[in-house]
């Protein structure tokens, strides 16, 4: 049985470091732990859960000594954008042509990583983005599905991670980027603090920041439930929400997500893990025609179909509603990286309403009033 308190004891001897920034942190450990023993891992998995907890714990350690070593809390973060919408619905390529403007900063997989100490005091040699490459290169053999249905996989440590990732050392995210070594179902049990997590998520900001110009950051998440909190921690952000039609959205889900999860456990009961998922979107989806956020102007209403159709003339209209500057280097940029990576570079991703447990018809008529509320024609 892996002993927390031992794994917390070690990360403070082997760093010198005593401040983990939060008194509950091992509380959360303990619950992951708890995930880790029920997965019935063997010797080996459970060394390697044992190996991701320590480096969490020690990264976590040394980023918080970092903030009394530097004047990182000094850093202004002014203007940030987010990009959110449910998740196969072209978040992560609207993230990362907006990534692209000179004009603008993202955050990078080796920073959020590695973020000790402060990126911006690292050498273009720095041995944190050769190590952040080399564990992409292990995440996509141990999960080769990953880089057809998200291509964008290929930048390895210089891929642009979403928010999520900023809250792994606060142990409440296990997204496969950090759990890839532990054979295991990748579960969403951990307990959700929304304010205390867009405030290490604006530490992480202010890290990645510190001895670099001033630019506005690009981000992209699952802010949808979380707007209300997401704003209080940055009043003059700015939201781009891309929505497309529910139904190939779920079926999409279903199949990129269970091929990770395949992937990572070694087996995977697909009926089971299709109603899950169908139950977590339909949840997320539905309750977002409740939130008065969702007609805040700070929010920009993007459909997928115009997006799809015109990637950056769709981004240029955001620009000017919120007066950003869209620059001819911006344009070019952004036209340049389109034709730099077709979607389809490490293959075509295939999916089917054939996986939903569901009949398309009922989930069609479900879901209506999401599709009339947000300009989305019935495409299947």
């Amino acid at each position: 049985m892996i002993d927390v308190d031992a794994l917390v004891d070690r990360a403070r001897d082997e760093t010198g470091l005593g401040d983990f920034g939060d008194d509950t942190v091992g509380q959360r450990v303990k619950l992951v732990v708890d995930v880790v023993n029920e997965s019935g891992l063997d010797a080996k998995g459970e060394a390697a859960a044992v190996a991701t907890i320590f480096g969490l714990l020690t990264s976590r350690l040394q980023f918080f000594g970092d903030r009394k070593r530097y004047p990182l809390a000094d850093e202004k973060i002014v203007r940030p954008v987010f990009v959110t919408g449910e998740p196969r619905s072209g978040t992560t390529l609207l993230h990362a042509l907006l990534a692209v403007d000179p004009n603008a900063r993202a955050l990078r997989f080796w920073e959020v990583m590695y973020p000790s100490p402060p990126p911006g005091m690292a050498s273009p040699d720095d041995p944190r983005r050769a190590r952040a490459d080399d564990d992409w290169r292990a995440i996509l053999r141990r999960i080769p599905p990953w880089i057809v249905s998200h291509p964008f996989n290929d930048a390895l440590g210089e891929g642009l991670p979403e928010c999520e990732r900023t809250w792994a050392f606060d142990f409440r995210s296990m997204v496969p980027s950090i759990w890839w070594r532990v054979p295991m179902l990748m579960r969403p049990v951990l307990p959700q603090d929304y304010g205390v997590q867009y405030g290490i998520h604006r530490m992480m900001l202010q890290h990645v920041q510190y001895t670099r110009p001033q630019r506005y950051w690009v981000l992209k998440g699952w802010h949808t439930r979380r707007l209300a909190v997401m704003f209080d921690t940055y009043p003059d952000a700015s939201v781009i929400w891309i929505h497309r039609d529910p139904v190939p959205v779920i079926a999409s889900q279903i199949t990129a997500f269970g091929q990770i999860n395949e992937c990572l456990a070694g087996s995977l009961d697909w009926d089971t893990w299709a109603r899950s998922q169908l139950e977590t979107a339909r949840y997320s989806i539905l309750a977002n025609l409740d939130d008065p956020l969702v007609d805040d102007p700070r929010v920009h209403h993007l459909r997928y179909p115009d997006f799809a159709a015109a990637p950056v003339d769709t981004i240029r209209d955001f620009y000017r509603k919120y007066g950003i500057p869209f620059t001819a280097e911006t344009e070019i940029a952004m036209q340049r990286w389109l034709a730099d990576n077709p979607g389809d570079r490490h293959g075509k991703f295939v999916y089917s309403t054939d996986v939903l447990p569901e009949s398309v018809a009922a989930l069609n008529a479900e879901f209506a009033p999401y599709r009339e509320r947000f300009g989305l024609d019935q495409r299947l």
